[in-house]
């Protein structure tokens, strides 16, 4: 068995599959939509691929993982380490995972009622399965990985005999200590205290703290794997709320720099249907596709797409009354062909 971080991508035709976010209903469409039966087999001979963030803030984030894991078990299918599986292998509570904790924190907090809790005798069996998903997959004609294909990063990875949860805590420590022995980490620590439980109130008035961003972007951007499941981060202009706190730092859009000839395909950005909707329903970060049609690819060679179609904000349209019709999708980029297709049966050609 394989269990470096960083692995060859099965051969034949693929279809690759955007972030899920808990959303067990979109993912049984979609495979339908693509043509495979109930049990994940195609008629074709073709395989599915999951490019992380399987989990948090749908409603049953553990029958996603059950449905991806049996897949991957049997051969029919590769899956990604995203950002919220490496939080859950570390045990981070963050805003929309408390399903896979005892006390479940969202539901104390009244929040994602109706998210599905994990059964506390199924908990081991979803960490074996997270502990031994790759970081990047990657062949001839394809790269694929959560957030970034960031060379140093991967090269990092590639070299290390360490798993996903290790080496980030490796690089985690080290960046804490620099921020430490530069005094930038103490900055931090008082401008944060200084607010209080300001930090976690999106109706507070925020202002930019310079030590925060520092350490914020020297935390995220010293860290290969935060780096290829969460992307580079750079100072922000002025601070947003997202995921339940105040941010002071913007995600970099990494693929104005990539140069390879290999095309790569991550999730984890949203790309919205229209503006109208990102309007409504983003987290106020910056749009890093304004201008974009959803079927392009972009960088400098144009050979970079984002698979993410906002899935996961469907929790919000679901609290404005949505049932059924919802703007925000899960889709899938049909290889070699460059389709793109969604849940709702609609479908393009990559451009």
């Amino acid at each position: 068995m394989d269990n470096s971080l960083v692995r060859e991508l099965i051969s034949g035709p693929l279809d690759i599959v955007g972030d899920i976010h808990g959303e067990i209903d979109a993912i049984r469409t979609l495979m339908s939509v693509l043509g495979y039966d109930p049990h994940g087999v195609h008629p074709a001979g073709r395989r599915l691929v999951f490019i992380g963030d399987l989990s948090d803030r749908g409603p049953d984030s553990p029958a996603v993982l059950d449905l991806v894991s049996g897949l991957v078990t049997r051969g029919l299918a590769q899956c990604l380490l995203g950002n919220h599986e490496l939080n859950l292998l570390r045990e981070a509570r963050k805003e929309g995972n408390g399903w896979y904790f005892d006390d479940n924190h969202d539901h104390a907090g009244d929040k994602f009622l109706d998210s599905r809790s994990l059964e506390a005798r199924k908990r081991p069996t979803v960490r074996a399965f997270l502990v031994g998903l790759p970081i990047a997959l990657e062949r001839a004609d394809l790269r694929l990985a959560h957030a970034a294909w960031h060379p140093g990063s991967i090269a990092d990875i590639r070299g290390s005999p360490l798993g996903a949860l290790e080496l980030y805590n490796v690089h985690h420590d080290r960046a804490q200590r620099l921020g430490e022995d530069t005094g930038l980490k103490q900055q931090a620590d008082a401008e944060e205290a200084a607010f209080g439980k300001a930090f976690k109130d999106s109706r507070a008035h925020m202002p930019l703290l310079p030590g925060v961003a520092a350490y914020d972007a020297l935390s995220q951007d010293s860290n290969p794997v935060s780096i290829v499941t969460s992307g580079l981060e750079r100072v922000a202009q002025t601070p947003f709320f997202a995921s339940g706190k105040w941010r002071m730092v913007n995600r970099y859009p990494w693929w104005n720099d990539y140069r390879d000839e290999a095309a790569v395909i991550v999730g984890h950005y949203w790309r919205w249907p229209t503006a109208a909707t990102r309007a409504t329903l983003s987290k106020g970060d910056p749009d890093l596709f304004e201008g974009l049609q959803p079927h392009a690819w972009f960088g400098a060679r144009k050979n970079v797409f984002c698979v993410d179609f906002a899935v996961g904000a469907r929790y919000v349209e679901r609290a404005a009354g949505a049932s059924d019709q919802f703007q925000c999708r899960l889709g899938a980029v049909r290889w070699p062909e460059r389709e793109l297709v969604f849940d709702n049966g609609a479908m393009m050609r990559m451009t």
